[in-house]
């Protein structure tokens, strides 16, 4: 990987095993919007990101080159050797190279905790666009606003002491049904400390697992999808 600063942009070659649109679109987040074919807006880390892939490099616009080192190239996993790791899979089983070569530009996302245990609530019996809209709505209710991009308006993910204010009855208004319920409860934990990501991080990952299953309505699948999206525990299989 070979990375270059030019004129506010960041310019990332020579990189292997890597689809900007695999990675994104493979249901692990849901605050992205696709411009055109292969260069997509991300709303990650409280950034605004417009990122583009083409034939030959990955394009960060408007990026400076410590915003690159210190939040992007960690979010997109991109100093992991995957090429190591899908040779070792199918070293220990053959039959996983079909599969791994379907898939074979995703990476997997270090992305927030907060966002990836509300999301992931959220996810329960709903398709991706319904969880991006439902995703979305909460943020521009009720994060903060960060900036304008052609023409609309793009909103940080909220915050614990934010998320805390917000009743079932506003979260049943934002489309999250059912769900309202389990928000709730997350984020009355997380404003409390009952759940809290320092600590969270001490723990072997089954004890992470059954922290977190004492939120109301989170069970294996959102917690794994939590600890391997939200608290990089790369065992975690959802």
């Amino acid at each position: 990987m070979t990375i270059t600063e030019d004129n506010n942009h960041i310019i990332v070659t020579e990189l292997d095993d890597f689809s900007l649109s695999q990675t994104l679109e493979c249901g692990q987040c849901f605050r992205f919007t696709k411009l055109e074919d292969n260069h997509y807006l991300i709303v990650a880390k409280d950034k605004l990101l417009d990122i583009e892939q083409t034939t030959n490099s990955l394009q960060f616009y408007h990026t400076t080159l410590t915003d690159f080192k210190e939040i992007w190239q960690d979010y997109f996993d991109l100093t992991t050797d995957y090429k190591k790791i899908k040779n070792y899979l199918i070293h220990k089983d053959v039959n996983m190279k079909d599969i791994i070569q379907t898939g074979s530009g995703i990476r997997i996302l270090n992305q927030d905790f907060v966002e990836t245990l509300i999301s992931f609530i959220i996810s329960q019996n709903k398709q991706i666009s319904q969880i991006k809209q439902v995703v979305e709505t909460i943020c521009i209710k009720y994060g903060t606003y960060l900036n304008e991009y052609h023409g609309k308006k793009y909103y940080t993910f909220p915050s614990i002491e934010q998320l805390s204010t917000i009743t079932e009855e506003q979260f049943r208004e934002c489309k999250a049904g059912f769900r309202a319920k389990y928000l709730v409860d997350a984020s009355s934990k997380l404003a409390d400390g009952s759940i809290c990501e320092s600590e969270l991080r001490t723990l072997t990952a089954l004890d992470m697992q059954n922290k977190l299953c004492t939120i109301k309505g989170v069970g294996v699948k959102v917690s794994n999808c939590v600890l391997l999206y939200g608290l990089k525990q790369k065992e975690a299989f959802p």
